[in-house]
């Protein structure tokens, strides 16, 4: 396997990761549908994900989750699985498309990379949800999740067809969080 081959299977894991930060199930059910109509190969051990079986378990997985952040207090209640739930699957999803390489450098990459990401995302949209709840009485959380799902469809999207600008996107997402905390943390600082 070459280089190239490499880095794009990592930049796919990784965008698709994030795109689990989002929404868990929802990137799975691309990945499952890319999967089953060839656009990308899965590792050997994960072929099944690109069954019609598959695809139909994802589906129904996908419009309960989507669903679910619709109704007020449910969305923070998925949140709190979620978490968890992201960093497993974004260790997963890694695994899935990862090109053929060492099993430790796989496994390090997915554990690190893939559960890494997803739970950093994770992790923050449910900070976000948890804000606008507190804030709005829980109003402004069926916008939030909106923007969520779109941002995890459309990074699970590029992630399969564009990986690299998928990988970039994350990048920006990291950036802005660092951003945003470095702000938050500047504001908390008492002044002497």
């Amino acid at each position: 396997m070459g280089i190239v081959e490499v880095i794009l299977s990592i930049c796919l894991g990784v965008g698709l990761a994030a795109a689990v930060g989002f929404r868990v199930f929802l990137p799975l059910l691309i990945l499952s549908i890319a999967a089953y109509f060839d656009v990308i190969p899965l590792q050997e051990n994960w072929q099944w994900a690109g069954s019609l079986t598959a695809i139909i378990t994802l589906s129904i997985a996908t419009c309960i989750e989507i669903f679910g952040y619709y109704i007020p207090w449910v969305d923070n209640i998925l949140d709190t699985i979620a978490v968890p739930l992201a960093t497993v699957a974004g260790t997963a999803i890694m695994l899935a498309t990862m090109a053929d390489m060492d099993p430790i450098i796989t496994w390090s990459l997915a554990i690190i990379a893939g559960g890494g990401t997803a739970a950093a995302i994770k992790g923050n949209t449910s900070a976000v949800r948890l804000t606008s709840t507190a804030t709005t009485g829980g109003v402004a959380n069926p916008v939030v999740a909106t923007v969520e799902t779109g941002t995890s469809t459309v990074m699970s999207l590029l992630s399969i067809f564009i990986a690299p600008l998928a990988f970039i996107l994350v990048l920006v997402f990291f950036y802005l969080i660092y951003k945003f905390y470095k702000k938050l943390r500047k504001k908390d600082t008492p002044t002497t």
